[in-house]
């Protein structure tokens, strides 16, 4: 195994702390999340990290049992950077003040000026390049508590109209604060906090794509050993990258198993199976279980039923197989990160749960298989990455994402035929468009949904009372947050035009403007 110099990252529970990893590989710098409960001298002693980061989270320091990290980690001689709820436990720890009061709440939006007690932002190493000329920066905030006191030592180098305090810093013992989030893409220099901060505590950069699937591989070859694996195979970019990559590590101990549940999208199951038997010659199991899939949703219209029950339906399929491939002792994945933080804490940390993802959460007992999940704490342009560095040809890594369960998320309330065909085939003329129009690469995702409802509508001079179809489409960095694409009125209408005259149980058609947050990407 390769050795880095290591940054340590402490949970406190924010949705968005795998970002603050995202962004630290971006600069090829090896980082470790690790929830706060499990952070204590004995461990920072092991991990001995070069610097630390705070992540934020949705606590108050001076509530009762309040998450805090270690005391001993700040004499550690080495930086440590806290970012929201993290610079408040970083001034709570080290003498300073944390207060909850009427109009410092900050949510969005908002700006930070330099100090105005006369410390220079520039002469701070934290902030070299990242004041506009006008000493002005955009930065996201959401944080309801705010540091009323700095702890002794530190110095103020910026503030905000809610936040007096928004950058401090302790430069002599390299100890360094921020009230906002950095590591979102609505700061749009917070990666250059990152970069000097990585910078001050003397970072090589030495973690790649390439070095990442070299200890993958090690790191697979090691937990499996001769065992036999058997492979959830979606065809989607997720589950294929983790194929190719566990493939590279063990050969023919693998065995994929492509499971059409009957919700793909029109002749996805032809194109997986003919890529991954002729392109890739991996052994491969076509596994038709569509009828028991549909059977099993039928009238079945909560979306959280409909995950769990095909969640557990896969589990059944994977557990036939395995048995008929003959001892496979491994299940492997293509879960992500995004999957894992919507249904349960990343690395036992306390954040949210937002909805549960199918293929998280663990085996259980009675399959009597371990998982293997070498993407689990990859973003999806991490994967994409990594396809490349694997070989993947582009136009496959380029594909948009589509959830494990498919179009049963896409068809809110019951499932039924009629109302898949019509999906399917509507899906199909609305890539088709964004793909003639040479807007595919820009998009992250794009699909059409069938609505629970139908409405009254004219054509050829009769009266029809047909489906309503969404449709929805994404620009995003990394799936956690994500805008709405701005279409024009032209290609929508030429859109609708197309659906309604090819695709027959069709009258309406809307365009869903919803972001990320307040939505999700998909509608269930």
């Amino acid at each position: 195994m390769i050795h880095h110099d290591k940054l340590l990252i402490i949970d406190f529970g924010s949705q968005v702390t795998q970002l603050i990893a995202r962004r630290l590989r971006e600069l090829s710098v090896y980082c470790e999340i690790h929830p706060y409960h499990k952070v204590d001298a004995g461990f920072l002693a092991n991990f001995a990290p070069r610097a630390v980061i705070l992540s934020g989270g949705p606590a108050s320091v001076f509530a009762a049992g309040a998450p805090l990290p270690p005391p001993t980690l700040f004499d550690m001689n080495i930086p440590v950077l806290g970012i929201c709820y993290g610079q408040q436990a970083m001034m709570h720890t080290l003498g300073g003040r944390v207060e909850r009061g009427h109009g410092t709440a900050e949510f969005g939006r908002a700006y930070v000026t330099k100090a105005s007690d006369g410390v220079a932002g520039g002469d701070l190493a934290l902030l070299q390049g990242w004041f506009a000329p006008d000493a002005r920066e955009q930065v996201w905030m959401s944080h309801g508590d705010h540091v009323s006191q700095i702890a002794p030592g530190f110095k103020v180098y910026g503030t905000s109209p809610n936040a007096p305090f928004a950058i401090t810093a302790d430069p002599a013992r390299h100890f360094y604060a921020v009230q906002f989030h950095p590591e979102v893409h609505h700061t749009p220099k917070g990666a250059k906090l990152f970069e000097n901060f990585v910078r001050l505590a003397g970072f090589k950069g030495d973690w790649t794509m390439g070095a990442y699937r070299a200890e993958a591989v090690a790191k697979i070859r090691a937990q499996v050993g001769d065992a036999k694996v058997i492979c959830g195979l979606s065809g989607g970019v997720d589950s294929s990258v983790a194929a190719v990559l566990i493939h590279e590590a063990i050969g023919d101990q693998l065995t994929c198993v492509f499971v059409d549940h009957g919700l793909l999208r029109l002749g996805e199951a032809e194109q997986v199976v003919t890529m991954f038997r002729d392109t890739y010659n991996m052994p491969l199991i076509h596994a038709d279980e569509s009828d028991m899939f549909l059977s099993a949703l039928a009238g079945v219209s909560d979306p959280e039923v409909k995950r769990k029950t095909i969640g557990r339906l896969f589990i059944d399929v994977f557990q036939k197989h395995a048995t008929a491939v003959g001892g496979a002792k491994f299940l492997a994945q293509g879960t992500l990160y995004p999957d894992v933080i919507e249904s349960v804490s990343f690395s036992g940390g306390p954040s949210v749960t937002i909805k549960s993802h199918h293929n998280v959460g663990g085996l259980p007992e009675k399959m009597g298989l371990k998982l293997v999940e070498p993407l689990r704490e990859l973003f999806k342009d991490e994967v994409r990455a990594l396809g490349r560095e694997l070989g993947l040809p582009p136009a496959f890594i380029g594909r948009h994402p589509f959830p494990g369960p498919g179009l049963a998320i896409r068809c809110p309330g019951e499932i039924t035929a009629e109302k898949l065909d019509i999906l399917r085939r509507a899906d199909a003329v609305y890539i088709d468009q964004i793909r003639k129009h040479g807007l595919y690469d820009e998009i992250w995702q794009a699909f059409a949904a069938i609505l629970p409802m139908k409405t009254v509508g004219v054509m050829g001079d009769g009266r029809t009372y047909d489906y309503a179809l969404a449709l929805r489409a994404v620009t995003s960095v990394d799936g956690m947050t994500a805008d709405t694409y701005p279409f024009t009125h032209a290609f929508l209408g030429e859109t609708m035009t197309r659906i309604i005259n090819e695709v027959g149980g069709v009258n309406r058609v809307f365009y869903d403007i919803t972001s990320k947050p307040p939505g999700t990407i998909e509608l269930e």
